[in-house]
């Protein structure tokens, strides 16, 4: 069980630390382009960006950190987990004057965490 919860919590932090280094990445290349594009289009490429990191997870993590019976589950909870944590974080950088970017809110950090945890759920062993 204890193992099970550890298993659990590294998949979190795959995917919350996956989306830091894209966000990252998103603040750094951001500046030049400050139009705001699509919201739709801005959605399906964090979705795209998910799903592409849960398939290169997969070639560095190919076994599955959680348990058959808990699967479903973490595809559940985990984004939603995920999501939250992204808002919290652009709530902080909009507190401090940071620029906030759309993975800073809670439905563009959870489709890109959903992808991931989607393609992890699908194809991981």
């Amino acid at each position: 069980m204890l193992e099970a919860l550890f298993e659990l919590i590294g998949e979190f932090l795959l995917q919350i630390v996956g989306e830091f280094l894209i966000e990252l990445g998103f603040h750094s290349f951001a500046e030049p382009f400050r139009r705001e594009p699509n919201p739709w289009l801005a959605g399906l490429g964090y979705a795209l960006f998910g799903a592409i990191l849960g398939g290169l997870s997969l070639l560095a993590f190919p076994r599955n950190f959680v348990p058959e019976a808990w699967r479903i589950a973490n595809l559940i909870a985990t984004p939603l987990v995920v999501g939250a944590c992204m808002a919290l974080i652009g709530k902080w950088r909009a507190r401090r004057g940071d620029a906030v970017l759309r993975i800073d809110r809670f439905a563009y950090g959870y489709l890109f965490a959903l992808a991931l945890a989607a393609i992890r759920f699908l194809f991981a062993a």
